[in-house]
């Protein structure tokens, strides 16, 4: 996928109606994992991301701040990440715990 195109969220778009469900990409343009759900908004969001499993069966749910990925909105209007971190550096955090 070619994100060279996709707009940047804003800051008062890091919110948990936008960004619950969004897939995220890693290093290869590989699915890691989707956002669950979010802890605050704006700059000092934290995000919930799902990484393994299937259909959310036997995932793992771990937290990162929003920071530290790039989400962006493609064409189509649908919002996703991308992580330098790979499905095995995001499995290896910490199970977040409702």
């Amino acid at each position: 996928m070619d994100h060279s195109k996709h707009i940047r969220l804003r800051e008062d778009e890091l919110t948990e109606a936008v960004l619950t469900g969004a897939p995220i990409y890693g290093p290869g343009d590989e699915t890691v994992g989707s956002i669950a759900h979010t802890h605050g908004s704006g700059a000092d969001a934290k995000v919930v991301i799902d990484v393994g499993g299937f259909l959310g069966i036997g995932s793992k749910p771990v937290m990162v701040p929003a920071r530290e990925l790039d989400l962006m909105r493609a064409e189509d209007g649908t919002v996703h990440g991308l992580t330098r971190w790979t499905t095995e550096d995001l499995k290896a955090l910490p199970r977040h715990e409702h």
